[in-house]
């Protein structure tokens, strides 16, 4: 994948998780800038979403621990556990809100 192509997809998700964050029926928020979506909690906690462009990847940081994504096969995976990026978000969003959260 060339540099464009990175930017393009990682973009993609970025607008599509602000836009998940908009319809889940929890007390969700979400800030972005320059590539990055902080998505808050009303307990204070956060997941915030970056691009890396120098590594064509894609960080998730939760209250738990962090996460590389890499794009392949048409998804983004988690390059250690193998999860994808949808799956982990909605199961690290619902153990941080203490109730189900599904995105997407």
């Amino acid at each position: 994948m060339n540099d464009t192509e990175y930017h393009q997809l990682a973009d993609e998700i970025l607008m599509q998780l602000q836009d998940a964050v908009d319809e889940v029926e929890f007390d969700l928020d979400y800030e972005t800038a320059g590539g990055i979506v902080e998505v808050m909690f009303p307990n204070g906690s956060k997941i915030i979403v970056n691009k890396q462009a120098p590594l064509h990847q894609l960080w998730v940081a939760t209250k738990f621990n962090g996460h590389h994504f890499e794009y392949k096969d048409s998804v983004w995976i988690d390059n250690r556990s193998g999860e994808e990026f949808w799956t982990l978000l909605n199961d690290s969003a619902t153990k941080q809100a203490g109730e189900p959260i599904k995105f997407n």
